[in-house]
């Protein structure tokens, strides 16, 4: 007989294979030998990601996405994880508050918050400027270590902090050497998370930078309106490829910590 979690594990594969199906198409058409998207006729070809990783201007795009992600990322793993320890310790209704504040960049659509930096950005003289995107970003990766950090502080003995107060430790002394490492795990889960997003972010670039800051989506999506260069397709797939790297370590930080 089918079983119920025959067809619940048949299900979750079809799911899966659905949403990964349009991103596996990517990889034969940056493998083309054509000069634009197409399927490889002839034979596959290498040559569109040597063009990607010989020209300037896409590693100059790549260099800046990295440097805005790694400093983005920065930002929002020191706030988050310092707002999600806060509330912890407080621990009241008000912070309840704190937290559904933090979450409000996942839940506002992307393109009003996009407006509203528009409008902030330029009296403040941060418009197409590397700092501007950079805290942009950061903003919006916060809620993804608050939540990864608070799900890690839900696992935390309290006793442990009260164990190391009570041996003479100071706040910042247990903060560092007690509830840190405890919450390492959920803290690089959150970091991860928080570079992806900045990694991949579009619709806040397009307001808010134009030609000094120029970064690797943005670079994708005007090569989309001027010209169907498999090129792009070569870029997606090392996208495809960093991000899923980057989702292997988070998986094996978990079960070492878990281990």
């Amino acid at each position: 007989m089918y079983s119920p979690g025959a067809a619940s594990r048949s299900l979750a594969w079809a799911t899966a294979f659905y949403l990964v199906l349009p991103i596996l198409i990517v990889v034969p058409v940056a493998l083309t030998d054509q000069r634009y998207l197409s399927l490889p006729q002839d034979g596959i070809s290498f040559r569109h990601f040597a063009t990607v990783l010989s020209s300037p201007e896409w590693l100059g795009s790549i260099w800046q996405s990295f440097t805005i992600a790694v400093a983005a990322t920065i930002l929002s793993v020191t706030a988050g994880t310092l707002c999600a320890i806060g509330c912890w310790r407080i621990s009241r209704r008000t912070t309840e508050l704190v937290r559904v504040l933090m979450l409000l960049p996942l839940i506002i659509p992307s393109i009003v918050y996009a407006i509203g930096l528009y409008r902030y950005f330029g009296p403040l003289g941060l418009l197409d400027r590397f700092l501007g995107v950079v805290i942009a970003h950061g903003v919006t990766g916060i809620p993804y270590v608050v939540i990864t950090v608070s799900t890690a502080l839900a696992a935390f003995d309290p006793r442990l902090e009260q164990a190391a107060r009570g041996m003479g430790a100071s706040l910042s002394q247990t903060l560092r050497w007690v509830i840190l490492p405890r919450i390492a795990p959920g803290i690089f889960s959150g970091a991860i998370f928080a570079f992806i997003h900045s990694w991949d972010e579009l619709v806040m670039v397009l307001f808010i930078a134009s030609r000094d800051v120029f970064t690797l989506p943005r670079r994708i999506w005007d090569g989309i309106n001027e010209n169907l260069d498999p090129a792009m397709a070569a870029v997606a797939v090392l996208l495809i490829l960093f991000t899923l790297l980057l989702l292997l370590a988070d998986r094996a930080l978990r079960r070492r910590n878990e281990g």
